[in-house]
């Protein structure tokens, strides 16, 4: 963690191999391949994280000696929902620790004049009663992750059930993005210093998206 800042909804991921990949994430001379298949690692990383808070309950399974009580996952599975386009390469982490899990998506840009999102698509899996885990590497000026939150609130989905996960932060992000949604939680893997005079965080690590899909 590169920012020192006590955000209380923000939630800072300091395992060992997530602050290695990480790591090698934000290196500019690391190839595409190779930052699609750190991002998806680290999101299953984080993953692990934001899913240590679903509710379980009880369940009669039949081993191969006897019955036992197993706990297993209580009600709907959590829902995906990645951020257009740099989103994807976390949703797929999360699919490999909730296979099962509904996919939504949000299609965002970010308009270069006014750093403001703009929406393209919406498309959501029912929402009755399930939590929704939002992803998008970046969660820099906050108006994407704000305007993305907004969107489930237009679903009748509460911000106590929406979870955002990042790869890193910027703390004027987590200032805008509280100033609306401060009962969202969000984790990520690291707090960096700021953002520059072209709402890049810094350090960061450059353009996820063009980074994710080879169009530097």
């Amino acid at each position: 963690m590169i920012g020192n800042r006590d955000i209380q909804n923000l939630h800072i991921v300091n395992h060992p191999l997530v602050l290695h990949k990480l790591s090698h994430l934000r290196n500019e001379s690391t190839p595409t391949s190779t930052f699609r298949a750190l991002l998806r690692e680290i999101a299953l990383l984080i993953g692990y994280e934001i899913t240590r808070e679903l509710e379980m309950a009880e369940h009669t399974v039949q081993t191969p000696v006897a019955k036992t009580i197993a706990p297993v996952l209580k009600g709907k599975k959590p829902a995906i929902v990645p951020i257009l386009r740099a989103g994807l390469g976390m949703a797929e982490g999360l699919e490999e620790l909730l296979p099962t899990a509904p996919i939504g998506h949000i299609g965002l840009y970010r308009d270069p004049n006014t750093q403001r999102p703009v929406e393209y698509y919406v498309r959501l899996p029912e929402n009755k009663d399930r939590v929704f885990i939002l992803v998008d590497p970046m969660l820099a000026t906050g108006y994407s992750a704000s305007y993305a939150v907004d969107m489930l609130n237009k679903y009748n989905i509460p911000d106590e059930r929406i979870k955002f996960m990042a790869m890193v932060a910027a703390p004027e992000g987590m200032d805008a993005f509280n100033k609306r949604h401060s009962n969202v939680q969000v984790w990520a893997a690291a707090l960096d210093e700021k953002l520059n005079d072209k709402a890049y965080i810094v350090p960061g690590l450059g353009d996820a998206g063009d980074r994710l899909f080879g169009t530097l």
